[in-house]
């Protein structure tokens, strides 16, 4: 983090300086469609604050609001930074590059901003200095607060933010409190509690519109709360005391005239982040995943020889490996099968991981943030030895500065381990996983766990999966499940995540019409394009992602019947495709339909209330 922080630095003093004009304390987005302002403005019992607002399309998204912070230095006297502030400096970087994610929805990023420095002093005289950095985007605006090392501030304690949302009147937002809520439309007005981000809105005059943070990977968790109609404010998960120079997460604000825009831009929060810093990635491998749900020797290579035969490329062992997760006196360096779930306790853990390697199957272990937090450092050099590939941290915590911290840094001890990451259960991404790509996945999300309806289904790709992948757990062939099996077909092309959990609840021998699941046999996990074809909230959504030649298809319904009818002209001209259509037969079975197709050709969806359409498209 010191090093990122010096970068920043450097890259602050490199900017142009500007004579202090309302045009210098402005920037547009290269298309010029999103503004982004500041100026300083006196308030009642707040002199000299600093104020900020957004237009889209020259009409208000964020109307003027105040920005800022508390906290009590203990360097030479207590400091505020949301009011008696002066503008020292303002500074302007333009950057025009494109970058290449380890992994990812789409091969190639563009991150083409217009970046305004803005440096402040508190009080009279010298004082301490905090920076807002503003950088406008097409695909929205994002601004940080920054503190450069500070011989007069040394150490800043951090109460409250002042971070003020001001929206246009009649603005509803699709709201949950927590990383694995379910989401309602609300009007933004007395909410009980804070709403987790990402927070996607919907203006009265049609734009659409997202809230939500990116590297916040040393700092806490933001909530944001209501404090009037159309008002909202950061909430501060804890304090934070930390030693300058200081960085805030950045708050984004992304801006479409489509909701599916919005996903469609949404590899804005991993540009946010600093590059990658694992230097040999050739470890790292995405893949589709099933657990043991035995915990015994012979459930265990029954489940490889399932994976050999359905191309599944982790083998998952699940909470009770290594005794009840939550005693402590559970050893997550021993083998201890907690009674519970296997009386017998017959599982031979070498002869799994030797027998999957073998198979060339790759494994992964639980261990819950009890052992994490006392074993860490022991753990990942053990796993490492023992053959794994991967570790699943369970139950972890979220929110504070302190865990923020650790939950980060256990990522990176991991990665000098060679191992991949998935964290469970409330942690939801910001982007980290550009700088340490071996964070594949995370759950913070309400997920096949939790047996959703289909309109949550339709709700979280422009909620939740606008700041990255979600480890959703996908079941199939479950009675619990109140979705079709041609939804949950589709859902893994909607729902992105390097590493996809699949039959969650399910044993191999559930799944005796092996034609019915042969769609996810093949399935890509990471992907060379994306495209966000159509969709809304609540009703319905479509999505098409590439992987080399081939294009796969994903459409889901909520509890109604929809048509739904897409141009394939995303196909590459002057080619034929093979399609391959997996959809409801209305008997509780999946029809399979072939075709030959072009991009002159359109793809009709007749779906079943909670029904879904899963295509792939094969290049001849």
């Amino acid at each position: 983090m010191t090093r990122f922080l010096s970068l920043l630095f450097c890259l602050v003093l490199a900017g142009k300086t500007l004579a202090q004009t309302p045009d210098s304390l402005r920037i547009s987005s290269p298309n010029g469609l999103l503004t982004w302002s500041i100026r300083l403005q006196d308030e009642p019992q707040s002199p000299q604050s600093p104020v900020y607002e957004i237009t889209y399309r020259n009409k208000p998204l964020i109307q003027p609001s105040r920005l800022g912070m508390s906290n009590n230095g203990t360097g030479l006297r207590p400091l505020t930074w949301d009011k008696n502030l002066r503008i020292v400096s303002a500074t302007k970087r333009t950057q025009r590059s494109n970058w290449q994610p380890v992994w990812g929805e789409r091969a190639d990023i563009p991150d083409h901003y217009n970046e305004l420095i803005v440096t402040f002093r508190n009080g009279p005289g010298a004082g301490g200095t905090m920076q807002l950095i503003a950088r406008a985007y097409d695909e929205g605006v994002a601004f940080r607060y920054f503190f450069p090392e500070d011989l007069r501030v040394q150490v800043l304690e951090v109460d409250q933010e002042t971070t003020f949302f001001n929206l246009p009147p009649k603005t509803k937002a699709l709201y949950t409190h927590h990383a694995q809520g379910r989401y309602e439309e609300r009007a933004i007005e007395n909410w009980a509690k804070a709403a987790q981000m990402p927070l996607t809105l919907r203006l009265d005059n049609g734009t659409w519109a997202c809230i939500t943070q990116a590297e916040q990977s040393s700092y806490p968790l933001v909530r944001l709360k209501t404090v009037g109609p159309n008002q909202l404010v950061s909430q501060l998960y804890s304090e934070i005391t930390e030693a300058s120079p200081l960085a805030s997460s950045w708050r984004v604000v992304m801006a479409a005239d489509r909701p599916t825009d919005l996903l469609q831009n949404n590899y804005l929060i991993q540009s946010l982040n600093p590059p990658n810093e694992i230097k040999d990635v050739s470890w790292i491998k995405p893949g589709r995943v099933m657990r043991d749900l035995t915990l015994s020797t012979t459930g265990a290579k029954d489940l490889v020889d399932f994976a050999v035969e359905q191309n599944i490329d982790y083998l998952h062992f699940d909470a009770g490996w290594y005794g009840h997760e939550y005693e402590i006196a559970s050893d997550a360096t021993k083998v201890s099968v907690d009674p519970r779930r296997n009386p017998k306790g017959d599982l031979d853990l070498p002869e799994a991981i030797r027998y999957a390697r073998s198979k060339g199957k790759k494994i992964i272990l639980y261990v819950n943030h009890r052992a994490l937090e006392r074993q860490l450092d022991t753990l990942l050099p053990l796993y490492e030895s023992w053959g794994v590939s991967g570790i699943k941290f369970g139950f972890v915590h979220t929110g504070s500065h302190h865990w923020t911290v650790w939950l980060h840094e256990a990522v990176r001890k991991a990665a000098k381990h060679h191992l991949v990451v998935d964290i469970h259960d409330e942690y939801s991404p910001t982007g980290f996983n550009r700088t340490y790509p071996n964070l594949l996945t995370q759950e913070g999300v309400r997920g096949n766990e939790d047996w959703p309806d289909a309109t949550h289904n339709t709700i979280l790709p422009f909620t939740r999966y606008i700041n990255g992948a979600a480890d959703y757990t996908f079941c199939f062939n479950q009675p619990r499940l109140t979705n079709t099996k041609g939804h949950q077909l589709a859902l893994p092309v909607i729902y992105f995540s390097p590493l996809q959990f699949l039959y969650w609840y399910g044993k191999p021998a559930d799944f005796p019409d092996r034609q019915e699941i042969e769609f996810w046999k093949d399935l890509p996990t990471v992907w060379d394009d994306t495209k966000v074809l159509a969709g809304t909230p609540g009703q319905f959504v479509s999505i098409a992602r590439r992987k080399g030649t081939d294009w796969y298809v994903g459409t889901v319904t909520n509890t109604e019947a929809r048509k739904v009818d897409l141009p394939l002209t995303f196909l590459e001209p002057g080619k034929s495709y093979s399609l391959e259509l997996y959809e409801d037969d209305g008997s509780g079975k999946v029809r399979k339909q072939t075709r030959n197709v072009t991009s002159k050709d359109r793809l009709t969806a007749n779906l079943l209330p909670s029904g879904g359409q899963a295509v792939v498209l094969k290049r001849k």
